[in-house]
């Protein structure tokens, strides 16, 4: 039983650790934070989407990049499409809420919600992430 016990709160203690070690040097702990990537079909509904994400805190940023050519298959068929493509910068504690509110108001049945953790970066803009997007 111990050694279940031990093995079940190894993550916890290592991201203690970690968290404690970030606290005492300054030092970012990789994966901290995270980008996602979210499609949108036109530039007003990119506004819309990237206005609700920073209504509700859930990222420091949103960046709407410009019309991009999209191939992908649908229904067994292969589409083509023009799409907006917002780079939402966050924490990694916030993907599931934000996923979960952008599935709530996106227009597509099944919208493109990915995320990839930051390993590292400019330190003042990962602190400023940080202090932006409230923990809980």
């Amino acid at each position: 039983k111990v050694v279940i016990l031990s093995l079940l709160m190894y993550p916890v203690l290592k991201s203690l650790a970690l968290q404690l070690h970030s606290a005492v040097t300054g030092s970012y702990i990789s994966g901290t934070h995270s980008v996602a990537f979210i499609n949108c079909l036109n530039e007003q509904i990119a506004k819309d989407i990237a206005r609700a994400i920073m209504d509700k805190k859930l990222a420091a940023c949103v960046n709407i990049l410009p019309k991009s050519s999209a191939l992908y298959f649908w229904k067994g068929e292969l589409e083509e499409s023009t799409e907006i493509l917002l780079l939402v910068k966050t924490r990694t504690s916030k993907i599931g809420e934000l996923s979960n509110y952008v599935r709530s108001i996106h227009p597509f049945e099944i919208p493109e919600i990915i995320s990839l953790p930051i390993d590292q970066g400019n330190p003042l803009y990962l602190k400023w992430i940080e202090e932006s997007v409230p923990r809980d």
